[in-house]
C-alpha cells in the first residue's frame, strides 16, 4: 500500500524554492518526518499517478480541492510527476479552469513559476456521467503520459444523486490496469440507513473497501487526529477517563453564519443531516471508544463501531430543534436574515438550523454519563470543542468554592488542549481561583504551518491510509442511530425553535445540557496566549 509515493518528501532544488512559501521550513519539516513512517520505496521511472477530480467545474473542486493539490504540489509533498485531470459537463480549457480557481489557488511572490509549472500539470475533460464514449475519452487522456505501473485516484465532488452513475462508469472504463484505483467519495453517504446500505451495496459490489475513501474532512483535523495521542499515549488520563469520574461530555460545533444563499440546499438534509450524523459523531467516536489493540487503521475503526453499537438509537425528547430568525438590530445585513428569508428556502421551511442531542452509552465505562452533542448555525462564535467535564470534588474544603475541572480540546479556532484547575491566588489569602494547563499550538509550535484537512486527508489516500476514512459498517451504525429521528422530524415536522442570529441558540439547549448534568458557571474565558515562555 506504501510503494506509491515517490520521491514524498523530496525538498525542491534551492533556486526554485520560494522564500515565501506558506509550507514554512518548520512545518513541512513536521510534515515530512510523519511522512517517512510510511516506508516509501520504488523507482518514479517505472511509477506514474493521475489524480482525476469529478465535479471539476463545482464549488467544492474550486474551493477545496484545486487550492489543495496545488498546496501539496507547492510543497512538493505529492508524487513528483503526478498529473490532474478535471472532469465535468462544463465545456471549459485548463485556463478558463485556472481562471475560476483564481481567487482560491493563488502564488505568493517567487511562486508564480511554480503556479504555471502545476497548471501545466492540468488536463480537462468535457463529459457525460453515462457516456461510455465520454469516458474513453478520460481513459486516453489518463493514458497519454502513465508509466508501466500506472496509479488512478478519482475524487467525486459531485452531489450524491450521480454517484451511482459515476462510479459504475469508474468500475467499466476507468479502472488501472497496473497499478492502484481509488475512489474517494464525498459526504452525504445516504440520507437514512436505506439509502446509505443502498448506496454502500452499490458501491460494494463494484470496488473492494481497500479501494474506498468516504471522506470526513474533519478528521483530517489536527485536534481530531490528536485525540488518540492524547487518550492512549498518557498515563494522566487514562485512570479516570471513566463514568467514576466524568460527569459529562459535550461535541459542540457552532458557526456565525447562516446558509449565505444556499438555503435550498441546506434544506434537503439539515443540520443534523450536514453535521451531527458525521462531523460530531467522529468527535464521540475517538473520544468514547476503548483502547485500539494497535494504532492501524481497521484496529481504530472496530473500535468505533464497537462504542456506536452500544449507542441507542436517537428519540425526539432526547432533542432540542432550532432555527435561527433574523435581528433586526444588526448592523449586519446578514444577520438580519432569517433562516426563512433566504429566498432558496422553501416557505414555511420547518428545516431545523440548530440541533442538541444526548448520547447515552450501554457499556461499562460510559454507563449514566451524558455525551451532549450539539451545532447551529449563524450563533455568536465560530467553534468546535470537545469539553470532558469532571464530577465535583467530594469532601469539599474550601467553602463551595471550587468548580468542576474540565479538559478542553479545542478543534477550530486557536487549535489547543486546556486542562481547567483551581489554584490558589497569588499574595497570602487561601482564596481559589480558575486557571489552566494550556497547549496552543501556535504559541508551542509557532513556527509551524498547520496542514489543512483536506491536504491530509488527500495525503493518506496517496499513501493507502484509511486511517481517517468512515468504514461502510461505522457508517450503517451512525445512521442506526439518527434514522428514527429524522423520520419522525420529517412526518411530524415539529416546530423549531426559534432563537436570534448571532445568539447561543435556543435557551431549551442549555435546559437540555443542565438536565443531564453540565455545569456551567461562567466565571472562566479561556484566551489564547500572547506567547510561549521559553524553558
Amino acid at each position: 500500500a506504501y510503494n506509491c509515493l515517490i520521491h514524498f518528501y523530496k525538498r525542491m532544488p534551492p533556486h526554485s524554492r520560494s522564500p515565501n512559501c506558506e509550507g514554512n521550513p518548520e512545518g513541512l519539516r513536521l510534515l515530512r518526518d510523519s511522512l517517512k513512517s510510511c516506508n516509501i520505496s520504488s523507482s518514479s521511472l517505472l511509477v506514474s499517478h493521475v489524480f482525476v477530480v469529478f465535479g471539476a467545474s463545482g464549488d467544492l473542486a474550486w474551493k477545496k480541492i484545486y487550492p489543495t493539490l496545488w498546496a501539496l504540489f507547492r510543497d512538493r509533498l505529492i508524487p513528483q510527476g503526478t498529473r490532474v485531470v478535471g472532469y465535468a459537463r462544463s465545456k471549459m480549457t485548463v485556463s478558463q479552469l485556472r481562471e475560476n480557481c483564481a481567487g482560491t489557488v493563488k502564488a505568493k511572490k517567487g511562486e508564480e513559476d511554480l503556479l504555471d509549472q502545476f497548471w501545466a500539470a492540468n488536463k480537462y475533460v468535457a463529459g457525460s456521467y453515462h457516456d461510455t464514449a465520454d469516458f474513453d475519452l478520460l481513459v486516453k487522456e489518463m493514458a497519454a503520459e502513465e508509466k508501466p505501473c500506472a496509479n488512478r485516484l478519482f475524487y467525486l465532488a459531485l452531489p450524491p444523486s450521480v454517484f451511482k452513475q459515476i462510479t459504475s462508469m469508474i468500475k467499466a472504463c476507468c479502472m488501472s490496469p497496473t497499478g492502484w484505483t481509488r475512489v474517494i467519495v464525498e459526504k452525504p453517504f445516504g440520507k437514512d440507513s436505506t439509502s446509505s446500505a443502498d448506496l454502500s451495496c452499490h458501491l460494494r459490489e463494484l470496488f473492494s473497501e481497500e479501494q474506498l475513501y468516504r471522506i470526513d474532512h474533519y478528521l483530517g483535523k489536527e485536534m481530531v487526529q490528536n485525540v488518540i495521542s492524547l487518550r492512549f499515549g498518557n498515563m494522566i488520563f487514562g485512570p479516570t477517563w471513566n463514568r467514576d469520574s466524568i460527569a459529562n461530555v459535550k461535541i459542540t460545533f457552532k458557526e456565525p453564519f447562516g446558509t449565505k444563499g444556499r438555503g435550498g440546499y441546506f434544506d434537503e438534509f439539515g443540520i443534523i443531516r450536514d453535521v451531527m450524523q458525521n462531523h460530531l459523531v467522529q468527535l464521540f467516536c475517538l473520544t468514547a471508544m476503548e483502547k485500539p489493540v494497535s494504532t492501524s487503521p481497521d484496529d481504530i475503526r472496530d473500535e468505533k463501531v464497537k462504542v456506536l453499537k452500544s449507542v441507542p438509537a436517537l428519540s425526539l425528547s432526547n432533542c432540542v430543534l432550532g432555527q435561527y430568525e433574523g435581528d433586526p438590530a444588526s448592523e449586519d445585513p446578514d444577520a438580519r436574515m432569517g433562516y426563512l428569508d433566504d429566498p432558496t428556502v422553501p416557505a414555511g421551511s420547518t428545516c431545523p438550523t440548530f440541533a442538541a442531542a444526548v448520547f447515552n452509552i450501554n457499556n461499562e465505562r460510559w454507563d449514566g454519563v451524558p455525551f451532549i452533542l450539539k451545532c447551529g448555525k449563524a450563533l455568536g462564535e465560530r467553534k468546535a470543542e470537545v469539553r470532558i467535564q469532571y464530577k465535583d470534588v467530594p469532601g469539599d474544603i474550601f467553602d463551595g468554592s471550587t468548580v468542576r475541572n474540565e479538559l478542553v480540546i479545542r478543534v477550530q479556532p486557536n487549535e489547543s488542549v486546556y486542562l481547567k484547575v483551581m489554584t490558589k491566588t497569588p499574595g497570602m489569602s487561601f482564596t481559589l481561583q480558575e486557571t489552566e494547563l494550556d497547549l496552543t499550538y501556535k504559541s508551542r509550535y509557532k513556527d509551524a504551518r498547520l496542514p489543512e484537512a483536506y491536504e491530509r486527508l488527500i495525503l493518506d489516500v496517496f499513501v493507502g491510509s484509511q486511517m481517517h476514512f468512515v468504514r461502510s459498517d461505522e457508517l450503517a451504525e451512525a445512521w442506526r442511530i439518527f434514522t428514527p429521528l429524522l423520520h419522525t422530524i420529517e412526518k411530524d415536522k415539529p416546530q423549531p425553535i426559534k432563537y436570534k442570529y448571532g445568539s447561543r441558540g435556543p435557551a431549551e439547549a442549555d435546559t437540555l445540557a443542565m438536565q443531564n448534568n453540565f455545569n456551567y458557571t461562567g466565571r472562566y474565558k479561556w484566551t489564547a496566549p500572547a506567547h510561549s515562555p521559553k524553558k
